[in-house]
């Protein structure tokens, strides 16, 4: 990653459309994005942690060594560099990151009538979850409850959906590029906790990619809420195929949206 001297630094751009609040980066497609640098299907999970809302449209420096982490910085905030995320390669943990059998296209596709941001969503126009978006415009992934949860604030909690990768998402090869398949396990597990009554927003994803989704093909993405520790809310997502076999899987660390004073 670090060029000879003189050399411009390289650059990343979250495109203006893939926003998750208004204004600012979709949580998994700015994490996958960068997590694009340091990993491909079948490679290492990465772990991204998201320091300020990514912004939209422009260039962002990339800087730092492969083998030990990448630094995502905004050079007009400040003129300094202002730190957005930063990037390096980990391991997901041995168990599941949704226990339990996932459930039918079927089940998953019935579940979607239960999605709750279907009224009232916080930020309606999520390139991942958002249902104001026009029809292959972002990902329409509505994931509702298949399993109740029994621990405390919902711990245990599953949801599902239905995912069929739109042409307009397509590499070139018939497949999803690394950022929207991150997208694909960003909502579902940030659904599985009261995202309605409580908004939160993406702090760290670690994510790996086993094969890439294809175009046309319908997955069943699931979200589950494993805790709540005051404002961190701690989630786990998973995507299978029609036949159930893991796709891709992520652990995610989720921070509570603070009202500001009116």
């Amino acid at each position: 990653m670090n060029g000879a001297p003189g050399d411009a630094a390289p650059t990343l751009t979250i495109p203006t459309p893939c926003n998750g609040p208004d204004g600012s980066g979709n949580g998994g497609y700015s994490s996958g994005l960068l997590a694009a640098r340091l990993t491909a299907e079948g490679g290492p999970a990465v772990t991204v942690t998201l320091r300020t809302p990514p912004p939209l449209g422009r260039p962002l420096t990339v800087a730092g060594d492969p083998a030990t982490g990448l630094l995502l910085t905004d050079p007009e905030t400040d003129g300094k560099g202002h730190l957005v995320a930063e990037a390096v390669r980990a391991e997901l943990p041995d168990r599941p990151a949704v226990p339990g059998t996932p459930v039918t296209p079927g089940e998953a596709a019935e579940a979607e009538k239960r999605y709750p941001g279907l009224e009232g969503h916080p930020f309606p126009h999520c390139y991942s979850c958002g249902p104001a978006r026009p029809e292959g415009d972002g990902l329409h992934l509505c994931p509702g409850r298949v399993r109740p949860g029994t621990g405390p604030d919902g711990a245990g909690t599953v949801v599902a959906c239905t995912w069929t990768p739109h042409p307009n998402l397509d590499d070139g090869a018939g497949a999803v590029a690394l950022p929207d398949t991150w997208t694909a396990l960003d909502c579902p597990g940030g659904w599985s906790h009261d995202i309605k009554g409580r908004p939160i927003v993406l702090g760290r994803f670690t994510a790996r990619v086993e094969e890439a989704p294809r175009i046309g093909h319908t997955y069943v993405a699931m979200g589950h809420l494993e805790a709540v520790e005051g404002r961190k809310v701690h989630t786990g997502s998973a995507l299978y195929d029609e036949s159930g076999r893991l796709v891709a899987q992520a652990r995610a660390t989720w921070i509570t949206v603070v009202p500001r004073p009116s």
